[in-house]
């Protein structure tokens, strides 16, 4: 993955009804760990890393680069969302275009939270860079990203087979997302 380009970053806090999204501090470390370590949030991620290697390697501050937004909830972080530019390893239809990630703590899961904070990083992101699609791959087998995905005005593009599993590649066109 690569930089978004030319953003204003970091942008002020963006706020919604419940969540704040902001730039990445040294006190979000922990939770970091605990993302990139937990079993359950990367079941259809490829597995989780190891959390004395985490803590060896992660940064102070970690995932600090223009479209890595802390999702906090009263204060406490509760997950993360990316923006950033497809790779040439990824399905040709996304290469270039902005893609899409997230992960949120189990805890956090069933609230509506990834719904709410995807919404305001791409409001924002249309702001920031408008006229550009956004692409979002996950796995078919994970029901609560594709129900997701088609929340936030995803469409399928294509499914291919992907480490091990069917994959999902969707779309949002700049048309949809302001319409």
């Amino acid at each position: 993955m690569t930089e978004l380009g030319a953003v204003a970053w970091p942008p002020a806090p963006i706020r919604t009804e419940r969540l704040v999204l902001r730039e990445p501090e040294a006190r979000d470390r922990a939770v970091f760990i605990e993302l990139l370590a937990s079993a359950e949030v990367h079941t259809h991620l490829g597995g989780p890393r190891q959390r004395d290697g985490l803590e060896r390697e992660l940064p102070r501050v970690p995932e600090r680069w223009p479209g890595s937004f802390v999702v906090e909830l009263d204060g406490t972080m509760i997950g993360q969302i990316l923006l950033r530019r497809a790779a040439e390893r990824h399905r040709p239809a996304a290469v270039g275009k902005a893609d899409l990630g997230y992960l949120f703590l189990p805890r956090a899961w069933g609230h509506g939270y990834a719904a709410e904070a995807c919404a305001a990083a791409l409001d924002w992101f249309d702001g920031a860079l408008p006229g550009e699609p956004v692409v979002l791959a996950t796995r078919t087998a994970n029901v609560g990203s594709m129900r997701l995905a088609a929340k936030l005005g995803f469409t399928e593009v294509e499914r291919f087979r992907a480490w091990g599993a069917e994959q999902w590649l969707g779309l949002r066109s700049p048309a949809a997302a302001s319409g």
